[in-house]
């Protein structure tokens, strides 16, 4: 998967197109990803103990991965990804555009000894 939690993302396609926010869960099995500020909903919430005001909550739905683009801090815009292998075994995320790094994303292995 080339977006973690944390990451800052713009969205290409919906409602929030050219909106740019950041990630705040993944579901994988669903494909499906949670972003701060996109896909607001209302939700009517009856008066109870845990909400004594009850009225209208405002909360974040999940939008579809392929509708986002990591944004990269060289380029200052949503751009494709690719991986780079380093010389010390460790992978990088890079920027197609500039090929500037976008972060590691697994530390070396270490190698047993047997």
């Amino acid at each position: 998967m080339h977006i973690r939690t944390g990451d800052i993302v713009e969205v290409i396609a919906g409602d929030s197109k050219d909106v740019k926010g950041k990630v705040l869960h993944i579901d994988r099995d669903k494909g499906k990803i949670t972003v701060e500020g996109v896909g607001k909903v209302y939700k009517h919430v009856r008066k109870s103990q845990r909400n004594p005001q009850g009225g209208r909550l405002s909360k974040e739905m999940p939008i579809q991965i392929s509708n986002v683009l990591l944004m990269c801090p060289k380029c200052g815009r949503g751009v494709r990804t690719g991986v780079k292998l380093l010389a010390n075994g460790n992978k990088q995320r890079i920027c197609r555009k500039c090929e500037g790094s976008l972060g590691e994303i697994t530390r070396a292995k270490q190698k047993s000894s047997k």
